[in-house]
């Protein structure tokens, strides 16, 4: 029973478990007006939108707001977003297969993926995602 459960998620898809919500900031944006943001929308990370078509996009998470402003003492209102995030991101596909993405996240050091259609951004998938999507 553990395994037929197990299986079910590790062949489940990115589009099947991702976070619909995504939010979006201008790189040059205060890090504390993305914090305000953030804590309005009740997310722990900001996809930074391109400056261009040709560009790439972004993140700006909780994690680089504590590693990067907080511990060393910076001033929120006068850091951007560009100068904090991620840049460019890894992205998975819609139909990329948990045990898949659960790879990806681990051997890059990565907690969430911004899910692109060929298109657009359709989502988030967090390592939460995958978590909570385990049946026990």
């Amino acid at each position: 029973m553990e395994e037929k459960a197990l299986k079910e998620v590790r062949f489940a898809k990115a589009a099947d478990v991702m976070t619909k919500k995504v939010v979006y900031v201008d790189g040059n944006e205060t890090v504390a007006n993305a914090i305000g943001l953030m804590k309005e929308m009740g997310v722990s990370s900001l996809v930074v939108n391109r400056r261009t078509p040709e560009d790439t996009w972004g993140i700006m998470t909780r994690k680089d707001v504590v590693s990067k402003v907080v511990s060393p003492g910076r001033d929120p209102h006068g850091v951007l977003v560009f100068e904090i995030m991620t840049k460019p991101l890894v992205m998975v596909s819609p139909d990329l297969e948990l045990k898949y993405c659960a790879r990806l996240f681990n051997q890059t050091g990565i907690r969430r993926a911004p899910v692109f259609d060929g298109k657009e951004i359709v989502g988030i998938l967090s390592n939460s995602n995958i978590f909570f999507s385990i049946k026990v």
